[in-house]
């Protein structure tokens, strides 16, 4: 297939394929998810370096939430912002944001720093990732885009693999500051090949609904603040007449006033409502929010435990992951092929009960009496449920997107599913420390200096049942996907 390429005076070559231009783009996207789980072994040393006095989870779990809710807040404009210049060139731009943010997270020398600087870094993440959707769908023929989506997939499979690996081989050898710097000459490549081999694609005027972001962060903000400092503040007063279920309520108020707005402005909604008519893009959408919730609140458990209660190192405890990632990442394109003539439920439905079945496997065996060998097993059946449910989600949500309005769906769908993310990351926060004060409740120091080897005996046990039941809850929630993925329709395209 020829991609639709105008002249690019910057590009040394134009490839005719789309497939290098996906290649490309694929390491910038390999990047954003790699930075995602590396920061997950990471926390622990994290905390132990940068918040050693308090024994708060909440603290340290905001260097996830900030880079997450500064990601979540502008995807839909950042894909309008594609749409209107270039994919290309606003890639090429948050790669650019992102890769210096990386470096400023490496040479941050307190907790506070660090998470606005990766508030920084979610920002150009926030500008890359439309992009990379956006580019399948418009130059792959939807025949033929289950396979670029696979691919797409497939690269969460081996992020969920050297993520881990990487993020415990530097903090362990190196140090924590080192899982930030590793992506600087990463983004230096990527940003090479990015402007070489992606084409400059036709563009689309657009008005930017400039109220619609500020009531959508002001909604994100307030649900997300809520939600993560609500243990802190026992779910009551935070200042005044201020409480944490005030700023909840307020920000769902929010959230609906958003919504109505982008069904009644005349001028060009940041959400454009009739993508939703598009029975399939409508709950491919709540599916993917339920993936986000679930496979950011399920590392951080794992990880306490593993490293807490249990004693492993960083890298020990990213070894357990190899075969969810090897799984994964086979798998993935497997997956798109077989989308590209199947109904989309024939791999989803199996692919989020899979997935559900390995976190329930993993709470049942989180407990000092369990050898850990015995987690390959679950992780195993993550990375085969990891197949069945990335590459067919989004093949799914966008194959019938038009292509002026490729961007804005794309942006809709990677809110859709960091805004899950975000509501996951607080969620798992608040219920961690729910259920340590549970087991715990005597302890002044329930879980150490959370970080530093592992726990004494009589500690180990309590906090190991408290985080195989902050497990059961990404488990569950993820069930809600599969009845989303149930409402979906064959596309015309597969039964040809």
């Amino acid at each position: 297939m020829t991609s639709p390429v105008s002249s690019d005076t910057g590009s040394f070559l134009r490839p005719t394929s789309p497939w290098p231009a996906l290649w490309a783009l694929v390491i910038g996207f390999f990047m954003i998810l790699v930075d995602t789980t590396i920061v997950s072994v990471a926390n622990p040393a994290i905390k132990t370096a940068l918040d050693p006095e308090t024994n708060n989870l909440d603290n340290v779990v905001w260097v996830t939430s900030a880079y997450l809710l500064a990601y979540a807040v502008p995807l839909l404009i950042t894909g309008r912002l594609g749409d209107r210049f270039g994919p290309k060139n606003i890639y090429l731009i948050g790669l650019a944001i992102f890769t210096l943010a990386s470096l400023w997270c490496g040479l941050s020398t307190t907790l506070e720093g660090l998470i606005v600087a990766r508030a920084v870094q979610g920002l150009g993440a926030a500008c890359m990732t439309p992009q990379t959707m956006a580019v399948i769908t418009r130059t792959f023929p939807p025949e033929r885009r289950g396979a670029a989506m696979g691919l797409w997939g497939g690269t969460s499979g081996v992020a969920m693999l050297v993520g881990p690996l990487a993020g415990g081989f530097l903090v362990d050898g190196a140090g924590w500051e080192w899982i930030f710097f590793i992506n600087v000459p990463i983004g230096v490549v990527g940003f090479v090949l990015a402007w070489m081999l992606v084409p400059k694609l036709e563009t689309h005027p657009h008005r930017f609904d400039i109220p619609g972001v500020f009531l959508s962060a002001i909604a994100l903000f307030l649900i997300v603040f809520g939600l993560q400092e609500g243990e802190t503040y026992d779910w009551g007063v935070i200042w005044g007449p201020i409480s944490v279920w005030s700023l909840i309520v307020t920000g769902a108020v929010v959230l609906a006033l958003f919504l109505w707005y982008q069904a009644r402005t005349k001028n060009e909604p940041l959400v454009p409502m009739e993508l939703f008519r598009d029975r399939n893009f409508s709950w491919s959408n709540v599916a993917i929010a339920t993936v986000g919730f679930t496979v950011t609140a399920q590392s951080l458990p794992l990880m306490f435990f593993l490293q807490t209660a249990r004693g492993l190192s960083p890298t020990e405890s990213a070894l357990l992951l190899i075969p969810m990632a090897v799984a994964a990442g086979v798998l993935s394109p497997i997956a798109g092929k077989v989308l590209d003539r199947a109904d989309p439920r024939v791999l989803l439905v199996p692919g989020l009960i899979l997935v559900a079945t390995s976190l329930f496997l993993f709470a049942m065996m989180m407990n000092t009496g369990t050898d850990t060998m015995w987690m390959l097993i679950p992780s195993a059946i993550l990375g085969v449920g990891n197949a069945g449910m990335w590459g067919p989600l989004a093949t799914t949500a966008t194959r019938n997107l038009p292509p002026r309005q490729a961007g804005a769906g794309a942006g809709i769908y990677n809110t859709t599913r960091t805004i899950g993310s975000v509501l996951g990351s607080a969620a798992i926060a608040a219920f961690m420390q729910n259920r340590i004060e549970a087991h715990l409740p005597a302890a002044a120091d329930p879980a150490g200096s959370f970080g530093e080897g592992r726990l004494p005996d009589a500690v180990a046990g309590p906090f190991s049942d408290a985080m195989a039941q902050t497990m059961l809850l990404p488990a569950g929630f993820i069930l809600l996907g599969v009845v989303a993925v149930l409402f979906l329709r064959r596309p015309a395209s597969a039964a040809r």
